[in-house]
Parts: structure tokens; C-alpha cells; sequence
């Protein structure tokens, strides 16, 4: 029953620990069609997490719902059809709900002087939110324009979701281990601006809520 009303108290934790799950668990749903569907399902669990997390934030839910609405569908769709065909419309929709309620969880951060333990772990969704836009944002990318990105092996082929997701997560923590490559400008464009966003987000956020922490356990101290 207490993890029942952490989760339920901390939504943000809940959307943390379902994304950081998904990484584990994509590498299992490349390559069949039935990994396929199981990975549109969980994208629609996903989004349905995302927006019970903007609640909590000063943002309209109504705007996460309508956004989340299309990728729901498509996503549907997609599980039963187990077709591609719709993959760059679906990552183009999700990608907009992610980066909605990457801005409301920023959003949410920023609004009080006092850290709260959802805002601590607001903290790591909101990064791994980003990661995913602009996964998704690569998956439009390559559909737009093929060979946008090149890898170590298997150069002539588009990349897997879990590869461009590997690229944003390298990107966006500037650790550059990647040996996914954006090597069309488009596609090296988005890269740029995700790295400084990575950066803006550390600088800005991060350090801003761990200075909030910091001083009240200072004060709190005899």
C-alpha cells in the first residue's frame, strides 16, 4: 500500500522508471513482428503515463491529451496491421507529447523555491523525455531522407529505433559513444540542437534544483 501512494504521489517517478523499463526491454521487441506490437503497446502505455504526469504541471492537460490522441491511434494501428508505413507519423505525434510534457515538467520544476521528491525525479524524465523527441525526431529524419545516418556495421541500412535512441541518449549527455553517425545536414541540424539543449538543461535546470536542495538542508541544519 505505501508504494501504491509513492507512485500515485509521484507520477513523475512512475513515467521515470516505465522509460528507463523501456530501454531494457526494446532490445527484446526488434525483429518480429509480435516485438513490434508489444513495442506499439507500450508506447501507448507510455504516452498514457505522460499525460497523467502533466497534471501535476502548469501546463494544459488538455493539450497533452489531444496530442497524445493521434499517436494512440497510430500506435493502434501499427500493433495490429504490423506495418512501417506509418512509423514516421507516429514518431512525429509522439515526439510532439514529449517535448509538451518535457516543458511542463520544466515547467513544474521552476514554479516554487521548494524541492519536492516528484521533482526530484522529474529531473531524470524530463532528460530521458528528450532523449525520446528527438529519437523520434531522428526516426522522421530518416524516413524524410534516407542514409541521414550511418553506423559502424550495416552502413547501407536505415537504423533500428533502438540505435537512434542510443544516438539521442549520447547526444543529449554529450558523452559522444555513439557509433551512430548523422552524416546528412538535416539530420546533423537536429543533432546540434539537441546537444545544446542537453546542456541549457543541466546548466539551467538541474544545477538551479540541486542549488534549491542544497540550501534547505543548510538552513534545516543547527
Amino acid at each position: 500500500m505505501q508504494l501504491l501512494r509513492f507512485l500515485r504521489r509521484t507520477p513523475c517517478a512512475v513515467l521515470l522508471i516505465a522509460q528507463l523499463l523501456g530501454v531494457l526491454l526494446y532490445p527484446f521487441m526488434e525483429g518480429s513482428s509480435t516485438g513490434r506490437a508489444t513495442f506499439s503497446v507500450f508506447g501507448i502505455v507510455v504516452l498514457g503515463l505522460a499525460v497523467v504526469a502533466v497534471r501535476q504541471t502548469p501546463f494544459l492537460n488538455w493539450v497533452a491529451t489531444l496530442l497524445a490522441g493521434p499517436s494512440v491511434v497510430l500506435l493502434a494501428i501499427q500493433a495490429v496491421t504490423d506495418s512501417d508505413a506509418l512509423l514516421p507519423w507516429s514518431s512525429a505525434t509522439e515526439a510532439l507529447l514529449y517535448f509538451y510534457t518535457a516543458g511542463a515538467m520544466i515547467a513544474y520544476m521552476l514554479e516554487d523555491h521548494v524541492v519536492t521528491t516528484d521533482e526530484l525525479f522529474a529531473i531524470g524524465a524530463v532528460f530521458t523525455l528528450m532523449a525520446w523527441a528527438f529519437a523520434y525526431v531522428y526516426v522522421v529524419i530518416q524516413a524524410l531522407e534516407p542514409g541521414s545516418f550511418i553506423a559502424a556495421i550495416n552502413t547501407e541500412q536505415d537504423r533500428t529505433w533502438m540505435e537512434l535512441l542510443f544516438l539521442s541518449f549520447t547526444t543529449l549527455s554529450s558523452t559522444g559513444l555513439s557509433d551512430v553517425v548523422p552524416v546528412r545536414p538535416h539530420a546533423r541540424s537536429i543533432s546540434m540542437v539537441e546537444q545544446v539543449t542537453g546542456l541549457l538543461y543541466v546548466a539551467m535546470i538541474v544545477s538551479r534544483l540541486v542549488g534549491l536542495k542544497i540550501l534547505r538542508q543548510q538552513r534545516r541544519a543547527p
